[in-house]
Order: C-alpha cells, then structure tokens, then sequence
C-alpha cells in the first residue's frame, strides 16, 4: 500500500534532477515508484506540459494576429467559428495542464502511481500509456459501471483523452 511505501522510501528525500538516463524504462522488475521511476515520469510530465504550453502560446498568437476586421459578413461567420474551434481547443490544453499539475504535485507527495481510490498500484504500463492517470483500471472499471448503472454520462477527468 501507498503508506508502507512512503514510510520506506522516506518521503522526505528529494530526488535529483535531470539524472535520468535518457535510454531508462521503467521495468516491472523494479521497486514500484522507486526514485528512477518517479524521476522518469516527472520528466515525461515535464516535458508534455513544455509541449502544452509552448501549443497555448502559439494559439494565443494566431488569436490575436487573426482579430482582423472583415468586411464580409460570410467572412466573419467564418472567422468566428474558426474561433470557437481554436477556443475549445485551448480550453482541452488547458485541462489536460491542469491534469499534469496534479500529477506533478502527486510525484512531490510521493502518491503518484497509486490509485486514488484503493490506493493499489496503477501499474507501470497504464502510466506510461496515460501518465496522468488518477485510478487503476480496475477502479476506473468500477467507477463506469456505477455510472452507467445510475443512468448517468460519465464525466471523470479521465475520460478527457
């Protein structure tokens, strides 16, 4: 369990940065979220959330140099839906930022890889397919099924992607 695990390790040690090799893979043969492990996906975050960003600041850019007036009114019909589209777009950026954020914020905790809900590992292979992922396929499971017992569209932060 994830206690056990911190206890361990000692949740109080910082692991040092940018010592990742770049040719390591996580193995299943290893500690679970040993300080390879944390370190290798800290720096996988890192760099998708660069991406994101980097993707933000040049839409923000084309928002800004595409504000023309347009004498046409298709023009400006067309102008405007191009908008909405670039718009919606930011906003999934924006979400799945926010999505790295907590996993960030998971690895500095030393919670990262284990399911929010059972606290059982995710596994290494749902994290390095999703690494933002919050809860083990099972619980993932789980937690669809109730909502589609109840009627209700799922909505979880994990359905994003």
């Amino acid at each position: 369990m994830r206690q056990d695990n911190k206890k361990r390790k000692g949740a109080g040690h910082k692991r040092k940065k940018g010592n990742v090799l770049r040719d390591y893979r996580p193995e299943e043969r290893e500690e679970y979220m040993s300080e390879a492990q944390l370190a290798y996906f800290e720096s996988k975050l890192l760099s998708w959330r660069q991406e994101l960003l980097d993707e933000v600041l040049a839409g923000r850019r084309g928002l800004q140099e595409n504000q023309l007036r347009l004498p046409d009114f298709f023009d400006t019909a067309s102008s405007q839906t191009d908008l909405s589209i670039d718009l919606s777009g930011l906003q999934r950026q924006k979400t799945k930022l926010s999505l790295i954020d907590r996993a960030l914020l998971r690895i500095e905790n030393r919670e990262y890889g284990y399911c929010e809900i059972t606290g059982e590992p995710i596994g290494l292979r749902r994290l390095e397919a999703r690494p933002v992922a919050t809860l083990s396929v099972e619980a993932q499971e789980l937690l669809e099924r109730k909502s589609a017992t109840a009627g209700n569209r799922f909505q979880a932060s994990s359905a994003i992607f």
